[in-house]
């Protein structure tokens, strides 16, 4: 036969045993809200980085790309200066060879 104190333990376990559940559950809700606020963090570091690295390459290309501008102006302006001296040279060759 069951005594007063037999039931008392026995629901004492039960709410021991659901305030384990309970704290458990609590204790997942908690860690993954750490885990979304470290991947939120590291996520933000990363888009960070990637900005930087991203600001650093289009200041490389802008470089690259206005010394290409340079050079190709410089040698468009030699071929058509050689263009030039050797129309020039002709002009003074034909000049020579007709008796001017």
């Amino acid at each position: 036969m069951r005594t007063n104190d037999d039931s008392k333990f026995s629901f004492l376990l039960i709410g021991l045993g659901l305030a384990a559940i309970g704290g458990g559950l609590m204790a997942a809700l908690l860690a993954r809200k750490e885990t979304r606020e470290s991947l939120r963090e590291s996520s933000r570091k990363t888009l960070d980085y990637l900005n930087q690295q991203g600001k650093k390459l289009r200041e490389t290309t802008e470089g690259i790309v206005d010394k290409t501008k340079e050079l190709l102006s410089h040698r468009c302006c030699s071929n058509d200066a050689a263009t030039e001296a050797r129309e020039h040279a002709y002009q003074e060759q034909g000049r020579e060879t007709s008796g001017g």
